[in-house]
């Protein structure tokens, strides 16, 4: 419990009482729960986002909901999402592309990403169903927390501090793998085994971005953990804008 309470403490505003959760060894044992964590954000987010539809127009809806994940996540991985865009997308060498990421003032790729991201986010929940909104808004933030632990689980940690670095004293290869399954097991109790494919196509992009991280700078940072949960928790929004299914049968 301690340890999903770390969990709850470092991925969202939730309160958690000030004993709890704030050692560092509870904080490295908390990587298997992120997806949990997700799980319990994407419940949040879905009972707004099945209130709002049934009350406002549907972009009404769609912008409330990315708010409501943005501010109970804290924006921590939208922070993160920035700073590799500045410092990835800025054509550097290895070094100087880890400078950039650490300094504290965005440029202008970090805004461009952010502003390109919540669009994108916004644009695809408006153009969900309204049967669909809510279970779509479950799955995104799973999404994101897993695709996190997949990175833990492919790639080594670069630098020789900060707080990511808590989290990867070992390879998560085991809360990988659980990660995964986890978000298989929401996909396929929301979507049938059309959701599965959904979990498959997250899982595949969390790993496109390892390659692609690891191309540009060798590793993981903390900072890309924040932009490898963004842009996963896209992939559930927008192939269920794009292709809408339907819902299992178990639920009404």
């Amino acid at each position: 419990m301690r340890r999903f309470l770390a969990a709850i403490r470092f991925l969202t505003i939730l309160p958690v009482p000030d004993t709890l959760g704030t050692a560092e060894e509870e904080l490295a044992s908390s990587v298997p729960f992120f997806p949990l964590v997700g799980l319990l954000l994407g419940a949040v987010g879905g009972a707004v986002a099945w209130a709002l539809a049934a009350t406002v127009p549907p972009i009404l809806a769609a912008a409330g909901v990315v708010v409501v994940l943005l501010v109970f996540s804290g924006a921590l991985h939208m922070d993160g999402l920035s700073d590799t865009a500045d410092g990835m997308l800025s054509s550097r060498p290895r070094e100087r592309v880890l400078e950039i990421m650490r300094d504290s003032h965005i440029g202008a790729m970090g805004v461009v990403a952010i502003v390109c991201v919540l669009l994108v986010k916004f644009a695809s929940l408006a153009s969900a169903t309204p049967e669909n909104l809510w279970a779509t808004v479950v799955l995104m933030p799973v999404a994101g927390r897993s695709a996190i632990v997949v990175n833990m689980a492919l790639l080594p940690y670069v630098r020789q501090e900060g707080l990511g670095k808590v989290f990867c004293r070992r390879r998560a290869i085991l809360p990988a793998i659980w990660a995964v399954a986890l978000l298989g097991a929401v996909s396929g109790a929301l979507f049938a085994w059309q959701g599965l494919a959904v979990a498959g196509l997250c899982t595949v992009v969390a790993a496109a971005m390892a390659g692609y991280f690891h191309r540009k700078i060798g590793g993981s940072t903390g900072d890309t953990f924040g932009a490898v949960c963004e842009l996963a928790e896209l992939v559930p929004a927008i192939v269920l804008a794009v292709c809408p299914l339907r819902l299992a049968r178990w639920i009404p």
